[in-house]
């Protein structure tokens, strides 16, 4: 049975954030994980504070979408930080190119990202998708399980029609806020106690956590989910 889990964003470049963050957020209450997104992973030394991370579920937030063979080479290259436990690639890359990434991994379980929670239907209109977003979201979780991914990222929304899809893989859901926070750069989003009602396997949270008071902000995600 899969554990549900909680994917602590940390968007930041600055490593002095992010000991903060880990400092700030230790819990026997909840399954506590780390994602780090291209921001920090670009960052100057980002990547090796990453491998120096110890008894931590890292989840590194790729997103690759490139050829097969450059996709293929990039999850080698990264093989030798031995505590990476997630990484994305985008559905959309097509069916080569994530047989490609499986044939590598390892051990490293590879979550497929469906749409991005900052897009909506008339954002993929204007991109030149002739389909809703139900229809696409849909779609490429079929292709995840097809290619037997460990996991989709989804939206909250949509975990609830794609887990009879995605039946035995986890379904990892962004775009998670506390109530009565107010961050607009996404527009698919809901709150952690609605996206595990919907499916969901595990939740990514930033702001609602790492913004201000961070012990006061895990207790109120805590108190929300009992």
């Amino acid at each position: 049975m899969i554990k549900k889990k909680i994917f602590i964003a940390c968007d930041t470049n600055k490593i002095s954030k992010v000991k903060k963050i880990i400092k700030n957020t230790k819990t026997n209450k909840i399954k506590i994980a780390y994602k780090f997104g291209l921001e920090f992973w670009n960052s100057k030394n980002g990547r090796i504070y990453i491998s120096k991370l110890k008894n931590k579920t890292i989840f590194v937030d790729l997103k690759l979408l490139d050829i097969p063979n450059t996709c293929k080479s990039t999850i080698k290259s990264i093989k030798d930080l031995k505590n990476i436990n997630y990484l994305t690639v985008h559905i959309s890359g097509g069916l080569k190119m994530l047989k490609a990434v499986k044939s590598v991994s390892g051990k490293i379980k590879i979550l497929g990202v469906t749409t991005l929670t900052s897009l909506d239907n008339n954002d993929l209109k204007k991109i030149g998708y002739n389909r809703n977003l139900k229809q696409i979201v849909i779609k490429l979780a079929k292709l995840a399980k097809l290619t037997k991914l460990d996991g989709i990222i989804c939206s909250a929304n949509e975990a609830k029609y794609l887990k009879k899809i995605c039946k035995g893989m986890e379904i990892i859901t962004p775009g998670i806020r506390l109530k009565g926070d107010n961050f607009q750069d996404q527009k698919r989003v809901t709150t952690p106690k609605d996206a595990f009602n919907n499916g969901a396997t595990g939740i990514v949270i930033g702001r609602s956590i790492t913004k201000g008071n961070i012990s006061k902000n895990l207790k109120n995600l805590i108190s929300h989910l009992s």
